[in-house]
Parts: structure tokens; sequence; C-alpha cells
């Protein structure tokens, strides 16, 4: 009898190089406008029924045409972006010029160290745009 003796797998210690969070759109022209024009990305991979932009470092977003993706658009959204920002009034104001909408007052919120809106993509993924406040 041969006695097999498992050999362990190690995890890849090359770690991650790229991090894609994906979300789904029936108006991919829409929702590409919405993020170079307001948000002022640039897309970092165009697969054609998949833009996905540059946000910051290593992070990115990914516009995916729901008709092709391995997932469906859906009505209700469960995830949110967040983008840390040096300035959340004056993403504010921008946001207020450009007529976002879901376009919420900027908050601070001691709890959390920081001070923040929400405001929706044309499609309704909620964004959060937040400043750390002094020593957080």
């Amino acid at each position: 009898m041969l006695c097999m003796t498992p050999h362990p797998v190690d995890r890849p210690d090359n770690g991650v190089v790229l991090a894609i969070t994906f979300q789904y759109y029936r108006d991919l022209p829409a929702a590409m406008k919405f993020y170079e024009s307001v948000l002022g990305l640039e897309i970092a991979i165009d697969q054609g029924w998949s833009k996905i932009y540059r946000i910051a470092g290593q992070a990115h977003v990914g516009l995916v045409d729901e008709t092709r993706g391995m997932k469906n658009w859906a009505a209700v959204k469960t995830s949110q972006l967040c983008l840390r920002v040096r300035n959340v009034d004056a993403w504010h104001a921008w946001a207020k010029a450009n007529d976002v909408d879901g376009l919420t007052d900027p908050r601070d919120s001691a709890e959390l160290g920081i001070r923040a809106f929400v405001m929706n993509d044309p499609e309704g993924y909620q964004i959060e745009m937040q400043t750390a406040k002094p020593g957080h």
C-alpha cells in the first residue's frame, strides 16, 4: 500500500499586484462619462465592454456592461465605493455644481474621525467621499 503524504501548499508570497472592484451597468457610456467627468478617473485597462479605472495606487474600479459580465445589473446596490480625498468640502462643491444625484451634506463623524458626504453614480451605486480629521 502506497501512503501518500499530503504536501502543504503555501500561499504565494508575491502579494496582490492590482485590486479591482467591478460594478455592473445597463448604460456603460453614461457610467463612463460620470467616472471620467465628475470623478476625474482615467481608464487604466480598456477591455471593450469592461472599463477599468485607476482610483489610486493599485486600487481600481471596473465598469462592466451587464449584458456581457459575470453578474447581472441589480436595482438594489449592496456596495459603496469610498474615496478618501484631501478636501471633502471642495469635492462636495464640485458634485453639487454637477447636479450629482443623491448628494448629501458633508457631516463630521467624531467616532470615525472623518468628514464625509455621499452621492450616487448614474445607476445608483453610492460613493462616499471622505477626509480624515487631524490625528486620524
